[in-house]
């Protein structure tokens, strides 16, 4: 079994439907954030990372009892260009899958997006702005918080999963179990995704630290929640 993409039919056309209409608007608001927010320089750098994280997600890891996990890939899209453009970033890698490679499937193309790109890029960044305000001020530490928040992301899209299936799942496994293995397997998976994310973050963060979103200077006071979720810079 590999995790995270949802399958055709896994999740009910009711549910399916409502996940692809929250996926529209959050890519909608996501493209007219960037649209704001986005420099000419960075612009290249959102189609490498597309780039990259699709070529990451083709190379699956074991995790347990027959299971595989692989890079998701929202923390290290959002570290590098910000939230928006992150999402953005994954879902187009999400959207080529599903429509070339039949990894995850059509009519769940929402689910997945919600749970992947959305979930994984904001909530992901959030945990990461914590994590390096707690960690210290030295952008030595962004590679660390980035992936200690890479660590959560797969949990938290697991634990999405949980409530969809709950909402329109097929019942041919109980709630409970799917929460209990969803969670669990997501949380070695989570711990691979960190050492990736850490260490992609870590390589570029040698080579131009620039170019890292994350990276940028904060000021003494608590990062503005707004300007986080709009993907504002971190200054």
């Amino acid at each position: 079994m590999l995790a995270m993409h949802i399958p055709d039919g896994f999740i009910d056309g009711p549910t399916s439907l409502l996940a692809a209409v929250v996926a529209v608007a959050g890519v909608a608001a996501c493209l007219r954030t960037t649209s704001r927010t986005l420099d000419e320089r960075q612009v290249p750098v959102v189609g490498l990372v597309a780039a990259f994280v699709f070529a990451v997600q083709m190379l699956n890891f074991p995790v347990a009892n027959g299971t595989s996990g692989h890079l998701m890939g929202g923390v290290l899209a959002a570290v590098l260009v910000g939230p928006a453009a992150g999402a953005l970033a994954v879902t187009v890698v999400l959207a080529v899958q599903a429509l070339l490679f039949a990894d995850g499937g059509l009519s769940a193309l929402g689910l997945n997006v919600v749970n992947i790109a959305l979930i994984g890029s904001f909530a992901g960044f959030v945990a990461f702005a914590v994590l390096r305000r707690l960690l210290g001020r030295s952008t030595s530490v962004v590679p660390l918080a980035a992936g200690l928040a890479a660590v959560t992301s797969p949990v938290l899209a697991a634990i999405a999963f949980t409530g969809e299936y709950a909402a329109g799942g097929n019942d041919a496994v109980s709630v409970g179990s799917v929460a209990w293995t969803m969670i669990g397997v997501h949380v070695l998976i989570g711990i691979g995704e960190g050492v990736i994310t850490a260490a992609a973050i870590g390589a570029v963060m040698a080579l131009r630290p620039d170019l890292v979103h994350g990276a940028r200077r904060l000021e003494r006071e608590p990062p503005d929640p707004a300007a986080i979720v709009t993907g504002a810079p971190l200054r």
